[in-house]
């Protein structure tokens, strides 16, 4: 399949949340699994702003970035923050002028194997809701097509988030958002307690738990929060894996 077919499935995979209700955590997921399919990066990354304008980790394509993620939030430093404060793309192509730029994160960043970083913000007009990191193993900036590329899926999904509903109704969307950022800390809980449980990586448990709430049509939070109250078991959610996805996990 070349790029521009998969790039046109991604927009409308994006486009498919501007008419129907949508899990808000599984979205950002997607978006940020695309970008890596689609891109010359390694991993991407998705911070939203929460009520009281901090950011806070919400997706991410692998557990290496959240790491990353997590570290660039603890000190407020890095390619997704500037993207965030300026409405404006950010591209560092090497670790020397990463560290000039950002003299915290940037060792953080090349330890866990990253040599490139980029940001765009998640915007509509002077709305600006989020950011969107990108990281590659490799050293070299994102180039001017796939940043114009990764700033339009920002921009549609924004736009998702964004969704009509909310945007009559402040509140409603500041609901949304929380909502989604309180969902994504369940999440976590329930990926650690099924990567200990199985005896498997954190991104294989994500994947089982992604694959049982797919297959039964519900939400992430929701599967998530059954995890952690005891109420879903490691064989619950591989029932429901796909042969596909069995098939890899039997190779870890």
């Amino acid at each position: 399949m070349d790029r521009e077919r998969r790039l046109a499935e991604a927009f409308v995979t994006l486009a498919d949340t501007l008419v129907d209700d949508f899990d808000v955590i599984d979205f950002l997921q997607v978006l940020a699994e695309r970008c890596v399919d689609l891109l010359d990066v390694t991993a991407a990354g998705i911070m939203l702003a929460d009520t009281s304008g901090s950011l806070r980790h919400v997706a991410c394509s692998d557990e290496q970035m959240r790491v990353v993620e997590l570290f660039e939030l603890q000190i407020e430093e890095g390619p997704c923050y500037d993207a965030y404060r300026s409405g404006a793309p950010v591209v560092c192509g090497n670790p020397e002028e990463a560290t000039e730029r950002w003299p915290r994160f940037a060792p953080n960043a090349v330890q866990h194997g990253f040599a490139a970083v980029a940001g765009v913000p998640m915007r509509l007009r002077t709305e600006i809701i989020g950011a969107l990191n990108l990281f590659s193993s490799n050293r070299g900036e994102l180039g001017e097509q796939d940043l114009r590329i990764v700033q339009a899926l920002a921009d549609v999904a924004t736009i998702g988030l964004l969704q009509e509903r909310a945007i009559r109704d402040g509140a409603a969307l500041s609901a949304q958002l929380e909502g989604a950022l309180e969902s994504r800390v369940a999440i976590e809980q329930a990926k650690g307690i099924i990567a200990e449980r199985a005896g498997i990586s954190v991104d294989d448990a994500f994947a089982l738990i992604r694959n049982f709430t797919r297959a039964n049509n519900r939400l992430l939070s929701d599967t998530a929060r059954e995890v952690t109250h005891g109420l879903l078991s490691v064989d619950a959610l591989r029932g429901a894996a796909s042969p596909l996805s069995r098939s890899t996990e039997g190779k870890k």
